[in-house]
């Protein structure tokens, strides 16, 4: 029993200890965007699919020695595919949808090693179960789940902060290696069923049982599959909820699957943990609280109070999902076929929201169809739980009342929602949409959303049409350097994220500007017209579309006074545009004398600490320059970090008199962030 628990835990935490590995390390390539992880996400359920389906074919199949002989052969292949660094060829180069690369790229780098990891534990529950005769091997379950979850609350407070991501990636080889060779004995003591043990050689059980245990009906199987569907569906969609609003991180990325792991624990580690009487009180304030969080704020509730309530939430609907599972759990001979019907739940769950959602919905419709489907499956699987003396009625009249009521909620808030804004789209980055407002005044503005954030804006009154507002103002410390910088010629200058096109309301005839935009959608709203400061610049000027860092690294300099980095995702930012290595990038593009501007206005995140250690990287000095806009009434308060050399005289222009302007600073034990490290607990604020 020690040797495949054993196996088995290791070969959990590995699994799971990998995912927000290598999704960071493929984070930068992709924008910094948090579909990456949706679409990592998507990989790694079907990788687990794949891994039931090959332990439940396996064991079904071929007798003790082949299965032996195929397993032990495929893990020697894994272990020559170590370590796992991606390659820097899978980098894009193509404009648009980047989720097949990432998916192609996860193969090709991990693909079998996981795949193996994914098959382990049903695959050595099966030959315990044949070695042993046992008919309870959901234990081992359970202790693959608390290896996982181990796993994933290790990286982002142990791992993360201390230890390098190619370190990680090698010291992860290592340990794939122990694992190999503990799952190589282990599959060699399995070749025989042990002595005494009179057990057929796929069933393992006795022919008595055998008659007993019916096979699962296709209804059965249904049910299976929409349980863990919905569970699956509940995680990726709130984790995407959650890291829109923050950064697109590991921490947002493994509490959820932490909490989801969790709940397969208990459901599976005793009969006695899922009560019913305790549970299902539950379900109806859950879901009421998610969907109440959703839209609260205009859906940007505060993260000390939206997450507690998402991932409270997200535990009680997937106690409910997997405890109804686990009380549906099959006779042993049927257990890789009920891991099987589990595992392609998830993977449903996963394609729904990684692969459909953004071709189908021009808005994150993903996560009220949870919610309801949530509240649906409770009236199926509850259906038939009776009141004593009252009967099942009031159970099925009470939940029919209350999903009707959370359906006709969401889809009130969702038309609310809507209300006021003509266009929506969507794809892998995101969510846009464009509301005017006060259309009939003299104040009609334009603006420009990128999920819940305003990601710049245009007034509609001709005389004022092309005045530079919102966080780009005359006031804020771009809107500063840009006029000191204009003051003394043509300026040639650089922009990191298009939004609105608001920046290039600086360009003036004899000026240069080059726009570095991820999203094809957002210069698709410029090309149309509904934005119209890009098209009215008169100087020399492009859009680089494709990552900007990438596109940085692969251009001749092109000497710019001004380089301005405005990318957020939302109010995500993507980290790769703020390590260490990246400032050396900036300042091979900039002359001697330019001014790198980072706008660091964000709810949660202190990012001058991590401005003024790359700053010091590069021998720069780092400037905050805050602007509360109380003169403006088209500016949003802003704080922007001005990074120069030490002789620049750029603040000793008349442009910067009266500024709210101190040095940016970070504190002796803070690490400043690498390609390599990046951890935003030290920076993040919940007041």
């Amino acid at each position: 029993m020690i040797l495949y628990a054993a196996t088995i835990f290791l070969s959990a935490f590995l699994l799971f200890q990998v995912q927000p590995l290598i999704a960071k390390i493929i984070l930068p390539w992709f924008g910094g965007s948090a579909a990456v992880w949706a679409a990592a996400l998507l990989f790694f359920q079907i990788s687990l699919l794949a891994g039931y389906a090959y332990a439940h074919a396996l064991t079904k199949f071929a007798k003790a020695r082949t299965q032996m002989m195929i397993h032990g052969g495929l893990l020697l292949a894994s272990c020559a595919l170590l370590p796992i660094l991606p390659n820097v060829s899978w980098k894009p180069t193509a404009i648009g949808d980047p989720t097949l690369r990432i998916l192609e790229l996860l193969a090709a780098t991990i693909g079998l090693p996981y795949f193996l990891l994914s098959s382990t534990s049903p695959l050595l529950q099966a030959w315990y179960v044949r070695r042993t005769g046992s008919s309870v091997p959901y234990r081992l379950f359970a202790l693959s789940n608390f290896g996982s979850m181990l796993a994933l609350l290790s990286f982002p407070f142990v791992v993360e902060p201390n230890i390098a991501s190619r370190q990680q990636a090698y010291i992860w080889s290592t340990a794939y290696v122990a694992f190999a060779a503990l799952c190589l004995f282990a599959a060699w003591v399995s070749r025989n069923k042990a002595e005494g043990v009179n057990i057929p050689e796929i069933a393992a059980v006795s022919a008595a049982e055998d008659s007993k245990a019916a096979r699962p009906t296709g209804l059965q199987l249904l049910l299976w599959i929409s349980l863990a569907a919905c569970a699956s569906t509940l995680l990726v969609s709130i984790t995407n909820h959650m890291s829109q609003n923050v950064a697109p991180i590991p921490l947002l990325w493994v509490v959820p699957l932490a909490i989801y792991l969790l709940t397969f624990i208990l459901a599976f580690e005793s009969d006695k943990i899922y009560q019913r009487w305790i549970f299902l009180p539950w379900v109806a304030p859950a879901l009421g609280w998610m969907a109440y969080a959703i839209y609260a704020g205009e859906g940007n509730f505060h993260i000390k109070y939206s997450i507690p309530i998402f991932c409270a939430g997200l535990f009680i609907c997937c106690m409910l999902c997997h405890g109804e599972l686990a009380l549906r759990k099959p006779a042993p001979q049927y257990l890789t076929l009920f891991y099987l019907m589990v595992s392609l739940g998830g993977a449903i769950g996963g394609i729904f929201v990684a692969i459909i959602a953004p071709r189908m919905f021009n808005s994150y419709l993903e996560l009220p169809i949870g919610l309801v489907a949530c509240g649906v499956l409770a009236v199926i699987v509850l259906f038939n739980m009776e009141i004593p003396r009252l009967g099942p009625w009031p159970v099925r009249f009470a939940l029919a009342i209350g999903v009707g009521l959370l359906a006709g909620y969401l889809l009130r808030k969702e038309l609310a929602d809507r209300q006021g804004y003509h266009l929506f789209a969507r794809n892998f980055y995101g969510e846009l949409r464009i509301r005017d407002d006060d259309v009939t005044q003299e104040y009609a503005i334009r603006n420009l959303l990128h999920g819940t954030i305003n990601h710049g804006s245009q007034r509609l009154n001709e005389e004022h049409r092309y005045d530079v507002n919102s966080y780009y103002a005359p006031s804020s410390g771009i809107g500063r350097t840009m006029t000191a910088k204009q003051g003394l010629g043509p300026v040639r200058y650089g922009v990191i994220g298009m939004g609105a096109g608001v920046m290039t309301g600086y360009c003036r005839a004899g000026d240069y500007v080059r726009v570095y935009e991820i999203n094809p959608l957002v210069k698709s709203l410029s090309d149309r017209g509904e934005f119209t400061f890009f098209s009215h610049c008169a100087g020399d000027k492009q859009v680089f579309m494709g990552d900007a860092r990438l596109t940085m690294e692969a251009q001749p300099p092109p000497n710019y006074d001004v380089l301005v980095v405005d990318a957020f995702s939302s109010d995500a930012i993507p980290v790769h545009l703020l390590t260490r290595e990246v400032m050396q990038t900036y300042f091979k593009l900039l002359k001697p004398d330019g001014v790198l501007a980072v706008h660091i206005s964000n709810r949660y995140l202190d990012l001058a600490p991590v401005c003024a250690r790359g700053a010091e990287f590069v021998h720069k000095k780092a400037t905050v320059v805050a602007d509360d806009a109380s003169e403006n009434t088209f500016a949003n308060s802003t704080t922007w970090v001005l990074i120069t050399s030490e002789d620049n005289k750029v603040f000793q222009n008349p442009s910067f008199e009266g500024a709210n302007m101190y040095p940016a600073t970070a504190a002796a034990t803070f690490r400043g962030w690498t390609d390599d490290y990046s951890s935003i607990l030290p920076i993040l604020s919940l007041n």
